[in-house]
């Protein structure tokens, strides 16, 4: 199968699961292109059998280019077979609260873009310090407090459940091959 990974990335964990989505699924056999969503303008959609988005959410949306190019694709991407690829902290927890705004954010995503991904897949994020400036680490140290998790300044720490995902991208491309 020929795949797109189109991706918008901040502090780049989303820019590893992209990564990681692409090794995986090129291992299986499949022909995989991985764009930077601000690299992705005039890509003809109709040359593959599956599009996946991934993107991260920071603030509560996602990166201006993955929204601006799921707006100007959303026709294209409303006949393809698609996965959408959503990165953040929250994914990482359980709180309800959080999983709702989750899915606030989705909602937002979609009515501004006029697209519905085929199938919305939550990723946990990281704590990417060794990105972050003075302010934002402060922030981003007690946002982890409030969440009862123990961070250091200046080390990332890691979320994302590799197996999880792995076995969310197999899952996904054997319904395109059955499809």
């Amino acid at each position: 199968m020929k795949l797109l990974i189109v991706y918008g990335t901040t502090e780049g964990q989303t820019r590893k699961v992209a990564r990681f989505a692409a090794d995986r699924l090129a291992d299986a056999g499949h022909a995989v292109e991985l764009l930077q969503a601000e690299d992705a303008e005039g890509v003809d959609l109709g040359r593959f059998d599956g599009v996946i988005l991934a993107g991260s959410i920071h603030a509560g949306d996602f990166q201006k280019a993955l929204v601006a190019f799921a707006e100007d694709n959303a026709k294209a991407l409303a006949g393809a077979r698609t996965l959408f690829l959503s990165v953040s902290l929250s994914a990482a927890g359980d709180y309800n609260e959080d999983w709702a705004g989750l899915d606030d954010c989705i909602a937002r995503f979609v009515k501004n873009t006029g697209w519905t991904p085929g199938k919305v897949a939550h990723v946990a994020g990281a704590f990417r310090f060794s990105e972050y400036d003075f302010f934002k680490s402060w922030a981003m140290r007690w946002i982890a407090s409030q969440k009862d998790q123990t961070v250091k300044a200046g080390v990332d720490k890691e979320y994302t459940d590799w197996d999880a995902l792995g076995a969310l991208l197999d899952e996904w491309v054997a319904g395109l091959k059955r499809g």
